[in-house]
């Protein structure tokens, strides 16, 4: 089963994100368990703890079918010493809200070496600062996105994604999700059956899918290889549709949250019901 649906707003409390994601026809979401743009947030009342537990039992929602994201601000591969126990700080902290709500996910972009340190370094860095954010949370998995690659960030390799992951000492509490928009600028190209089959070889080759957790499924602004962050709608753009039929079609890509991070959120229902079309009966 395919678990398709978008990042939804939380305004108004995170059991509204429920709601929202029913309103556009959902089987999977993504939220922002607190304010993205701001370091800190007033801790979640057992209120709005039990409000979203009880909406998400209500519309049928599974944890393994949400995909939480972690603030903007954090840089887990922070090369200076006081910014970086601020982001560890504050990663820790949304993982012990996806604990209390419930959620067995937490999605995060790796980082940014700030042309301070060597990508080696930041990335041995990202490691350490999920080794250390599991140590003291239990029962989230710790979801790295691939990124663009724009300027100095961090994961637009499959190799950064990897050596990652070989730094974490606890493999079954870390895994990745794929953003199609992302992978398409960093140099990835999907836009034939063809060549989307041979990307994803080399994600299992490199990776490996066992530790894909998540997708987000976006149409590309970007051109290929530009290394530059602009989703787009599903049907424009640089993309094209073939890697979304072909992961519509492959087992592998099933029971995982497939999240829409398109530009108009008003045609989000659409492309959800556009996207189960394209499973061949």
């Amino acid at each position: 089963m395919k678990y398709i649906g978008a990042h939804v707003s939380a305004a108004g409390g995170v059991e509204l994100a429920v709601e929202r994601a029913v309103e556009i026809g959902a089987n999977a979401f993504a939220l922002f368990t607190k304010n993205q743009r701001q370091w800190h947030a007033p801790a979640l009342t057992e209120k709005t703890i039990t409000a979203f537990r009880r909406a998400c039992e209500k519309a049928g929602f599974l944890p393994e079918q949400i995909l939480p994201h972690d603030s903007y601000l954090i840089n887990l591969g922070h090369p200076e010493p006081e910014a970086l126990i601020k982001s560890q700080d504050a990663f820790v902290d949304e993982m012990k809200r996806c604990e209390q709500l419930g959620l067995c996910y937490l999605n995060f972009h790796p980082g940014s070496h700030l042309k301070k340190i060597s990508e080696a370094e930041s990335l041995a860095i990202v490691a350490e600062s999920i080794n250390h954010a599991l140590s003291v949370t239990t029962g989230v998995t710790a979801v790295i996105e691939n990124t663009a690659g724009q300027g100095t960030n961090l994961g637009w390799q499959f190799e950064h994604l990897a050596e990652i992951i070989r730094q974490v000492e606890d493999k079954s509490r870390v895994g990745v999700c794929y953003d199609t928009c992302h992978a398409f600028a960093a140099g990835y190209d999907m836009r034939t059956p063809k060549t989307a089959a041979a990307t994803f070889a080399e994600f299992e080759r490199v990776v490996g899918f066992q530790y894909l957790k998540g997708m987000h499924i976006n149409g590309a602004k970007c051109t290929f290889g530009s290394r530059v962050d602009r989703h787009h709608s599903l049907l424009e753009g640089n993309l094209g549709t073939a890697v979304f039929e072909f992961i519509m079609n492959d087992s592998r890509f099933d029971r995982i949250p497939l999240i829409l991070e398109t530009i108009n959120p008003d045609i989000w229902p659409e492309e959800i019901r556009w996207l189960r079309s394209l499973a061949h009966q």
